[in-house]
């Protein structure tokens, strides 16, 4: 699905702005809203590119473990998201450890970069190398409860069930506060992740009013935790260092949710091309890798050029590095770890689903 390639790298872009033009003030040495003032408050929604993230991992996820067993989906999980994220990792370490790079500096020890390679830092309470890494975490979670399905079997009614079961749980675990909870159902991502599945199952099987029902609660709920978590960093940096408005916001998820659901009803459909398969299997790495490019390289130029040159040079970098880190490492990496296929016809779909894995 070629749309979902794009979206994928338009929110990666989305996220690399929000860092790049407004919350990296560690990087360059000064506040960046304040550099770009122009730019800032269409930047500072990129935060909100990774719940459009987590939409279309529920909905690619979904399609991938359709027919699958259990072995099959946690290979698939591992081939996907483990090269890339270790090969950041090893260049996070690099740069920190080998260089005089201070910025974002997450100050681990070797043994906390090792817990960090199995990407469940956060259940020993261990800090993540990258702030990026966060997501990674909430990924994880969500492929746990999935593989209730996968367990049980996916249907379209055991599918229901689930989104309707865990939509109404995660609701009732943000009432209650319990930290347990939280940590399990995720209240303030499940929205998104059921949203993402709920059109999934749009997208195969046609319009049904129950799925509908799904989206539009995910939604009512999504506006709530999109504004939590903005208001959030609101209170961190203050409005003038984070100049986004509550409207903005609305605005925003509003049209995510609009175009997923485009997406869904075939109504936007992109002819697959090179270019976009290659923007969205950049879309990982980049991702994974433009925070501590950022680190390394916008110090070394902002003495030298005016921040939007800086901006420009240190974006094109990051995009050309995270291709290379695919084309060169990754792929390479997922082909001698993908089992093989019996034949063609049945290797075919599934090349095709995880070229479009969402973390």
């Amino acid at each position: 699905m070629a749309e979902l390639d794009l979206l994928r790298f338009i929110a990666a872009l989305a996220v690399l702005a929000f860092h790049y033009l407004v919350a990296y003030a560690s990087v360059w040495g000064d506040r960046p809203a304040e550099l770009f003032p122009a730019l800032a408050p269409i930047a500072g929604l990129g935060i909100l590119g990774v719940e459009l993230f987590f939409i279309i991992s529920g909905f690619v996820i979904l399609m991938t473990i359709w027919g699958r067993g259990l072995g099959s989906f946690a290979r698939s999980r591992l081939v996907r998201l483990y090269p890339a994220y270790w090969l950041s990792l090893l260049a996070v370490a690099g740069v920190y450890g080998l260089t005089s790079t201070k910025a974002l500096d997450p100050k681990l020890s070797t043994g906390e970069y090792l817990v960090n390679a199995t990407m469940f830092q956060r259940l020993f309470k261990i800090g993540d190398a990258s702030g990026v890494y966060w997501s990674l975490w909430a990924e994880l979670r969500f492929y746990l409860l999935i593989t209730i399905l996968v367990v049980a079997g996916v249907t379209y009614g055991r599918v229901l069930v689930f989104c309707g079961v865990w939509l109404v749980a995660a609701l009732g675990a943000e009432l209650l506060g319990n930290p347990v909870l939280n940590e399990i159902l995720m209240p303030r991502y499940a929205p998104y992740f059921v949203a993402g599945m709920a059109l999934y199952l749009i997208h195969k099987q046609g319009s049904a009013w129950l799925p509908w029902i799904y989206v539009a609660a995910s939604y009512g709920m999504s506006l709530h935790a999109a504004l939590e978590r903005v208001h959030g960093r609101i209170e961190l940096a203050g409005f003038k260092n984070m100049p986004v408005t509550d409207v903005s916001v609305v605005i925003t998820m509003t049209l995510i949710y609009l175009v997923m659901a485009l997406v869904a009803l075939g109504l936007l459909r992109l002819r697959a091309r090179p270019a976009l398969t290659a923007l969205g299997a950049t879309t990982y790495p980049l991702y994974l890798f433009h925070s501590v490019i950022a680190a390394a390289l916008v110090p070394l130029l902002v003495g030298d050029l005016p921040p939007w040159a800086t901006a420009v040079i240190t974006t094109v970098v990051a995009v050309v590095v995270s291709y290379a880190v695919y084309a060169f490492a990754e792929r390479p990496i997922q082909r001698i770890l993908k089992p093989r296929r019996a034949s063609v016809s049945t290797a075919a779909p599934v090349v095709e689903v995880e070229k479009t894995s969402v973390p």
